[in-house]
């Protein structure tokens, strides 16, 4: 008998994994890091040198310079929110803020929805109509408002002046007025991505113009519209232009006006103004920290068609 040697087959040995080679530097890229980076630190930086006197005793940088370290309170929070009237600043603000908002995006999402789901003869001209207030300076528009609200009547159980002027009304009916345009021409192009199909399948089953609208349309723009809002919070809780033009009652006023309280005719504590600059500026941090992820997927979605 003969024994049947089975040859095994001699395993390959591995091939080596070729170094990678480094891709060169571009010079354009360096220079553009470095851009980013000092564009970075000039935002930030005013930003937490205001935190860090807002911290320190105006005594302690008096004597010492502000360039010092040491001298930290918590006195100036609690001396500015009482001398600012945080309180009640803060409470007109919110009677501002919230219609003017909320209009805002409803009546923009209505022209929107009629912009983009209907084709008729004055589209364009529609949208140009609504977008030309943001072409206009608002200082140029003064006189005209201040008169016709001046001149409008209202009762004296809803206005202390018998006029829309020095009312909430006024102010929250030129924000709504001014930022609409720019939130129509947002959301219309927004509209414009979403798939025909929804709506003339919602047209099939029965659903009128505003079901179609409020129910199937709307909803797929939350995350244009958590974009908008937290735009539009930003711009009308740090408006003071139409707040001191259009309100003489102090009690009125927003909380922007703090700050203005906090400055002396002779002299300015500017630590405890930086203080107040702080408090008027925690709102929008929260809002953008809670609404940042809807932020970035209203801005980027949609951009592209297909």
């Amino acid at each position: 008998m003969t024994a049947t040697v089975h040859s095994t087959p001699t395993e390959a040995a591995p091939r080596p994994v070729p170094p990678r080679r480094k891709k060169p530097v571009r010079p354009a890229r360096v220079v553009l890091q470095v851009f980013l980076v000092v564009m970075a630190v000039g935002w930030i930086f005013p930003i937490l040198w205001a935190v860090y006197n807002s911290l320190r005793d105006y005594n302690y940088t008096s004597l010492n310079g502000y360039f010092s370290f040491g001298g930290f309170t918590l006195a100036n929070y609690a001396e500015a929110w009482t001398r600012g009237n945080f309180g009640q600043t803060f409470y007109n603000t919110a009677v501002i803020v919230i219609p003017s908002v909320l209009l805002t995006l409803l009546l923009a999402s209505s022209v929107a929805f009629v912009l983009a789901r209907f084709t008729f003869k004055f589209n364009l001209t529609l949208l140009a109509l609504f977008t030309a207030a943001n072409l206009l300076p608002q200082q140029a528009l003064l006189v005209p408002l201040f008169r016709l609200f001046l001149n409008f009547e209202l009762p004296y159980s809803v206005s202390d002046s018998g006029s829309l002027y020095d009312t909430y009304f006024a102010v929250i009916a030129v924000n709504v007025a001014f930022q609409t345009g720019f939130c129509t021409f947002v959301l219309s192009n927004y509209m414009k991505t979403l798939p025909n199909e929804l709506t003339e399948a919602a047209l099939v089953d029965g659903a009128g113009v505003l079901r179609r609208y409020w129910q199937v349309v709307l909803p797929l723009c939350r995350p244009a519209l958590a974009a908008l809002a937290t735009l539009q919070i930003t711009w009308v809780y740090n408006d003071f232009f139409w707040a001191v033009a259009f309100m003489r009652t102090g009690a009125k006023l927003p909380v922007t006006s703090s700050l203005q309280n906090l400055r002396g005719q002779f002299f300015t504590d500017y630590n405890l103004l930086s203080a107040g600059s702080v408090i008027v500026a925690i709102p929008t941090l929260v809002i953008f920290f809670l609404l940042q992820r809807h932020l970035r997927a209203g801005l980027t979605l949609g951009a592209t068609k297909g």
